[in-house]
């Protein structure tokens, strides 16, 4: 994939245990400015999620936040960014991220993420989309997640081609690298999500 001019970023609203999560998010967002790519994310300013939107925002990149109405309502909504779209629901917020972007990665989260990366993944699997995804293994992060894949195929609810949907990257360098590695995808997602 030659052209991702945004990026949809999965990632925890909060900061985690470990620091090195929050290290690389400010750092994966100042790599996304630097390369002119938007962030599209969900809109919060707490957690990895703000770290993220700031390390753009801080180095002159464009961010999109996206939240729902009931979560800005307590506060939680980056009032920092490029622009902050206001939802009605989880679901109006996945379908908007998912419609403004070229790929999608995720880094440390809990479960919203595990659920917009899952969601993401299964759409693609059904050919809704064609957008590249990459999961990114910091610490070893997500090898459980991986490991709970391998037991789905093992178990024959998915098929091996499936771990296909997704790339992972261990180190911020490689998310890029294998974004740019990722063949075109067969359509605009864009003309046919939802």
């Amino acid at each position: 994939m030659t052209n991702v001019k945004s990026i949809c970023v999965f990632c925890g609203a909060s900061d985690g245990k470990d620091p090195r999560h929050m290290e690389n998010a400010i750092a994966f967002g100042k790599m996304m400015a630097e390369r002119g790519i938007t962030l599209v994310y969900g809109g919060g300013r707490i957690g990895l999620m703000g770290a993220v939107a700031d390390g753009v925002m801080k180095n002159g990149g464009n961010v999109v936040g996206i939240i729902p109405q009931h979560l800005d309502d307590i506060e939680v909504g980056h009032t920092g960014l490029s622009e902050l779209i206001i939802c009605k629901s989880m679901h109006e917020r996945k379908v908007e991220m998912f419609k403004r972007s070229d790929a999608f990665v995720t880094l440390a989260g809990g479960l919203g993420s595990l659920d917009e990366a899952f969601e993401a993944m299964t759409l693609r699997q059904l050919g809704i989309h064609d957008t590249p995804m990459v999961f990114f293994n910091a610490l070893g992060y997500w090898d459980k997640c991986f490991e709970m894949i391998d037991s789905i195929i093992d178990e024959g609810f998915a098929r091996p081609s499936h771990k296909n949907l997704y790339t992972v990257a261990n180190t911020l360098d490689e998310i890029f690298e294998q974004l740019a590695a990722e063949p075109a995808p067969r359509f605009d997602p864009r003309e046919k999500l939802f």
